[in-house]
């Protein structure tokens, strides 16, 4: 006799980062901003109208798509919002790879995405990256039914310039590719200069990283009105109200300022410079990170103990414990000061 566990859709789960709430820690695991998010978002959070909680939110998210709109200098149409770029992902994934070819991406990347294939009975093939962590564009030139991939890679921060990135669209024209941008504002040209080129492109970013929105789950999706319409479209066919009031009031706000956006990330970048320079002094090795995070490993320290050495100082940072980068610790760019306690312990430990 059968019983309801029997039609359970088992899946192995995607295991997000430890969120840890004690005091005085430095949390440098899940590639947050040190920083806080635009004074417009602060003023405006300060003072919002609590009464309109009690109506639903506009479905279309207009006050959001029309904010992204107008700083890219697109169609509102091209734009598609959803809930963290993870939720823009899955929808994607649903709605373009329903073919019978497996899609592709590499074997070191981001870990929802076999979650999601399995999860959604989509069939895939993994492409190894080479020694230096770094993709294989010939890899992807084979029948498929879509191909996925972030740039800069998550978790090794690894940077593809553009011209590599098309090519890999150029040689699967007949399917759907997704470039996953969460840290690309860190790290050079994003692929969005090949939207009106290419009608199968799809450019997937969010306001966790380079907007210190995290907490908010806003992410969004640029791609041809086509595109955008099918998203859109598989989106009304299960939850129209997707995107809350306070996250589309907020998030539009954080758009506007420009000049905010840009002083944030270059102080970032400014501390991960200095940081990788002292991490190199100590003997890490890691290619040159273009992310909020180095992706980092010591030739006589293992990264395991690493990882719980610093865990009993209250610092935390993220440790795989996967294949090929199990002896890699992938740091988030913190702080100055965070990065300058990081540094004086591990100089410590060395010593």
């Amino acid at each position: 006799m059968k019983t309801w566990r029997d039609y359970v859709r088992r899946v192995v789960p995607y295991t997000p980062g430890e969120q840890p709430n004690q005091p005085g820690m430095i949390k440098l695991n899940t590639n947050e901003n040190p920083y806080p998010p635009a004074p417009g978002v602060v003023k405006l959070a300060e003072h919002l109208e609590t009464d309109r909680f009690r109506l639903y939110p506009d479905p279309t998210a207009s006050v959001l798509t029309e904010a992204l709109a107008e700083f890219y200098h697109i169609k509102q149409e091209q734009v598609f919002v959803g809930v963290g770029s993870d939720d823009v992902l899955a929808m994607a994934f649903q709605t373009f790879f329903n073919s019978d070819q497996p899609i592709f991406f590499p074997d070191v990347t981001y870990s929802f995405y076999p979650v999601w294939a399995d999860a959604f009975r989509i069939p895939y093939e993994t492409k190894a990256l080479d020694d230096h962590f770094r993709i294989r564009k010939e890899d992807y030139y084979a029948d498929n039914g879509g191909v996925v991939f972030p740039n800069p890679n998550a978790p090794t921060s690894v940077y593809e310039d553009l011209d590599f990135v098309e090519d890999i669209i150029k040689h699967n024209r007949d399917v759907l590719v997704i470039v996953d941008e969460a840290y690309i504002d860190f790290g050079g040209r994003s692929a969005l200069e090949l939207v009106e080129k290419y009608d199968n492109l799809l450019v997937v970013q969010t306001f966790s990283k380079s907007r210190s929105m995290a907490g908010m789950r806003i992410g969004y999706a640029i791609g041809n009105e086509e595109l955008i319409k099918a998203l859109n479209d598989f989106k009304y066919s299960f939850n129209s109200y997707t995107m809350n009031q306070t996250a589309l009031i907020l998030g539009a706000e954080a758009v506007k300022d420009r000049d905010y956006f840009n002083q944030c990330i270059e102080k970032i970048i400014r501390t991960r410079t200095w940081a990788a320079e002292e991490l190199r002094a100590l003997g890490f090795e890691f290619n040159e990170p273009r992310a909020n995070f180095i992706f980092a490993t010591h030739p006589k320290y293992p990264a395991r103990e690493l990882f719980e050495a610093l865990r009993k100082e209250n610092i935390y940072v993220r440790y795989f414990s996967l294949p090929r980068i199990d002896n890699y610790l992938r740091i988030t760019v913190g702080t100055d000061s965070e990065m300058e306690t990081l540094i004086h312990f591990l100089k410590d430990y060395v010593k």
